[in-house]
């Protein structure tokens, strides 16, 4: 298959995505096309902002769109690790121990309100995340293929939450906020969800074998080593920068790659251009950051910090 004929393919089945989404969600097209790129890197996406602002919508229509086996953990401050990972029982009939699954052995999780739980629980998702296997009392087991996370998160500031580890941070590819709607966005919520308030259920447009050729294919976008090397300018500048005490992991750097592949094919091209990388570095970079303390009293926020960094590094001259 050649790229040309590639790039078209993951093009429509994105348009799929997006416009099956939108019969739920009103605008916010740019968080959409980051779900879709998060989705094609096989990247777990953080989705953060206030209650009511349509987070689960969004989760539960993606799954429903994938046509991917769905579950969702609603995260409380006594939610337990087997409550996710899932429990080895005695079985009185049988007389022996069976493994019951946890919520986690789905293709489509959707954690949410993630900081809610205790970091204990939180830990819980790390090796899922990362190796896509969960162990539970020694034993090892893989998960189903694909396997994506979606977690909502409110705002740290909000009562009765925890702070996600640095560690879980790194493992989400990318964070999107939705944000608040406009006046005309917010009349029409008003008017499609007059006569009902639940959101419609939306029918599969795709599925996880054409999903997972997708993903195969959006890797073999090509990225000039002008393009590569800026992006590990980005990296390199965000662990000297003065106002943050942790920068951008290997792993941060390797999720910018990949999704800028991802973005780029969105856009019907089979190359990464620079404007790829810094449309992509707040969504990807900034929430693995920790600003350093006499920087948030200045209120300097991670973003902004980002947004200096890509005015200071010198963006590559196309060829």
């Amino acid at each position: 298959m050649t790229n040309a004929i590639a790039v078209e393919n993951i093009q429509q089945m994105a348009e799929r995505i997006r416009e099956n989404v939108q019969r739920v969600i009103v605008g916010k097209d740019e968080a959409i096309d980051l779900a879709i790129i998060a989705l094609l890197c096989r990247g777990h996406i953080l989705v953060e902002d206030a209650p009511g602002i349509g987070k689960t919508t969004l989760a539960k229509a993606l799954a429903q769109s994938l046509k991917c086996t769905f579950k969702r953990i609603q995260f409380t401050p006594d939610l337990m690790p087997t409550d996710v990972l899932g429990v080895n029982f005695y079985n009185q009939r049988s007389g022996d121990f069976q493994f019951r699954e946890g919520p986690i052995f789905s293709q489509m999780l959707l954690a949410d309100e993630i900081n809610r739980a205790t970091p204990r629980t939180q830990s819980s998702l790390l090796e899922a995340m990362q190796e896509r296997q969960a162990t539970v009392d020694g034993e090892t087991r893989p998960l189903p293929a694909p396997f994506l996370v979606m977690a909502t998160q409110n705002p740290i500031e909000m009562e009765g939450t925890f702070p996600l580890p640095e560690a879980q941070l790194d493992r989400f590819m990318l964070r999107l906020r939705l944000g608040y709607p406009t006046p005309e966005e917010e009349s029409d919520i008003l008017l499609r969800f007059e006569r009902d308030s639940d959101p419609p259920k939306i029918d599969a447009v795709t599925d996880a074998a054409e999903l997972s050729d997708m993903q195969r294919l959006a890797s073999q976008v090509m990225i000039d080593d002008t393009v590569r090397m800026y992006i590990v300018d980005i990296t390199q500048a965000s662990r000297r920068h003065q106002s943050l005490t942790l920068g951008a992991s290997p792993r941060a750097g390797l999720a910018l790659y990949k999704a800028s592949q991802a973005r780029a094919a969105l856009y019907g091209r089979d190359f990464v251009t620079p404007d790829d990388v810094k449309a992509l570095a707040i969504p990807v970079l900034a929430h693995r950051l920790i600003v350093a303390s006499n920087a948030r009293l200045r209120g300097r926020t991670a973003a902004q910090i980002v947004r200096d960094i890509l005015a200071e590094v010198p963006v590559p001259i196309e060829r």
